[in-house]
């Protein structure tokens, strides 16, 4: 079952250099079996994360997605091959012709899935949207932990999901655990949660209270 009564917490990895990233998946495999590595080049946002090349040499147990922040998402691509990576995410807003994009990904036999800024409109990503399996919001401008909230995103996904009611919806960007009924009645699919699993404090314990968090979301609203 899909929304409130299936809603999951993806971990989001989002570091500068290879040895944070690393730091983090080990972090991350003792407690869930599959997170989101978050790419960024420098030109699509300011922020530039580790080349994504090194994923192909990570020894990881729990599978993954990558979201591309990146200008050209097809060559980048090219280049990677790692046997646990499932999903790729790249950017309706990003260059290259995003049919040629899914086909290839799809030839792979990878999950493709769009990402959306959050001042984009429908009528930007709705025809793409028809050839996806996700469509990832972000609710704050992409590539920086940390950056504020964007609560005019929340009722463009209620208008997508009513437009394409079996499309996997996940969020991502400014999600804490105050905000995070928000989703819930929203009934999106997963969340993704980056800054408050792993900058403070242990990052399973951080995990931990999303996940009981959603769960008494729920009971809530059963009663």
């Amino acid at each position: 079952m899909r929304g409130v009564d299936s809603m999951e917490i993806v971990p989001a990895i989002l570091a500068e250099n290879f040895d944070d990233c690393v730091k983090m998946l080990r972090q991350a495999e003792s407690f869930t079996n599959y997170v989101q590595i978050d790419v960024m080049d420098g030109m699509f946002v300011p922020s530039k994360s580790f080349s994504l090349e090194n994923i192909n040499r990570v020894d990881t147990s729990i599978f993954f997605e990558v979201h591309l922040m990146v200008k050209d998402p097809l060559s980048l691509m090219a280049h990677i091959h790692h046997p646990q990576l499932k999903k790729v995410i790249f950017h309706v807003e990003s260059d290259g012709n995003p049919l040629d994009f899914i086909k290839q990904m799809k030839e792979r036999e990878l999950m493709a899935g769009m990402a959306i800024n959050p001042g984009t409109p429908i009528d930007r990503f709705k025809k793409v949207s028809e050839h996806l399996d996700t469509l990832l919001f972000l609710t704050v401008d992409p590539g920086a932990y940390g950056s504020p909230f964007k609560h005019e995103v929340l009722g463009k996904i209620e208008e997508v999901k009513k437009i394409f009611p079996n499309k996997v919806i996940s969020v991502d960007g400014g999600i804490s655990l105050d905000n995070l009924k928000l989703f819930v009645d929203l009934a999106v699919d997963y969340v993704c949660v980056g800054s408050r699993i792993f900058l403070k404090g242990d990052p399973k314990e951080n995990y931990l209270k999303f996940v009981n968090k959603v769960k008494e979301l729920r009971s809530d609203r059963s009663i």
